[in-house]
């Protein structure tokens, strides 16, 4: 039996049913919520944590038992209030650890690491290990993945050293990685070539966004290289259509490739990036029932099997928690 950490402790993998592997419940910048509270929206803690509550159990009733909320620094990351959330909703949500940046360091990691002002061995490592290890920030939530980003900028220096300290990490603890890519780039094949360079067991990296791609090469060559395919934004049809990403993954599906794609749709509660009425109108999908009431009846129609949406939906998720360390 193996076991995944959640925000409410330990399960076995065999606990975690229907995953969707790439859901936030907040994204959120703590300085501005401090500074301007108003911008972009009126910030109300208690009504923002009571929607995310019915947001989940309406969720829940839809037969989805787990979320997997990569939100780590960089996001907004605070445990205490997702602890709150789940006090009251019958989900398991498995917490991240790691950095989100598409250019720098943060710079509480500028001049300290390898060869810096402050010359020791690389902090985000240790930092890392410690919420796998010890739990977040004394709340006794532990992390059960890492995180990383690389987008339209490329492999910037920032980004290649937050990579490494993930794959690190990753090569000390056993927990798998899941990385934010910019599939129209082709990003995933830099994370893998780096990740590779690490030791990192690619078996256990989720190529988040891959779904924005409709080119069947480049998808292939992510699952045959080893890592799963997150086909992970369904709603947000403003960057791909919803006929594009469900003709992407009935055809890899039809060519065996269901075992190597999770499902989500990289929606939050709430995100502070922009103003809630102005992603209603230009992405009303964009919310965690999608894929439960639009997505699934449509890969059944166009023969998806229902073994094939179960592996997606819960056996990969499973192998890709099952740590192995």
């Amino acid at each position: 039996m193996a076991a995944v950490e959640t925000v409410r402790g330990p399960i076995d993998t065999t606990a975690l049913g229907r995953v969707l592997m790439h859901e936030h419940v907040f994204v959120l910048g703590a300085e501005f919520r401090q500074n301007y509270p108003d911008f972009p929206d009126h910030w109300d803690e208690q009504a923002r944590i009571d929607d995310a509550i019915q947001k989940l159990r309406d969720l829940k009733s839809r037969g989805i038992d787990t979320i997997v909320d990569p939100t780590v620094i960089g996001l907004g990351r605070y445990i205490p209030r997702i602890q709150q959330v789940n006090e009251q909703v019958d989900i398991n949500i498995v917490a991240a650890t790691g950095i989100y940046s598409y250019n720098e360091v943060p710079f509480q990691f500028h001049y300290t690491g390898p060869g810096l002002l402050f010359d020791v061995a690389e902090p985000m490592v240790d930092l890392f290990v410690k919420d796998i290890r010890e739990g977040i920030a004394e709340t006794g939530v532990k992390a059960a993945l890492l995180k990383c980003a690389i987008d339209e900028p490329g492999l910037t220096h920032g980004v290649e050293r937050i990579m490494r300290a993930v794959g690190q990490a990753h090569v000390e603890t056993g927990v798998p990685i899941t990385v934010h890519t910019n599939a129209h780039t082709q990003s995933g094949l830099a994370v893998q070539k780096v990740l590779a360079e690490e030791a990192v067991d690619l078996r256990k990296v989720v190529i988040g966004h891959s779904g924005d791609s409709a080119d069947l090469d480049y998808l292939r060559t992510l699952a045959d290289a080893g890592s799963y395919l997150g086909m992970d934004r369904f709603g947000l049809d403003i960057l791909l259509p919803l006929d594009a990403r469900l003709n992407t993954v009935v055809e890899l599906a039809k060519q065996g490739y269901a075992e190597k794609m999770v499902l989500a749709h990289d929606a939050a509660c709430y995100f502070d990036w922009f103003p809630a009425e102005a992603v209603a109108t230009a992405v009303p999908n964009w919310n965690y029932n999608h894929i439960s009431d639009d997505v699934l009846p449509a890969l059944r129609e166009r023969g998806v099997s229902e073994d094939q949406i179960t592996t997606m939906l819960v056996d990969n998720p499973r192998s890709y928690f099952e740590v192995t360390k």
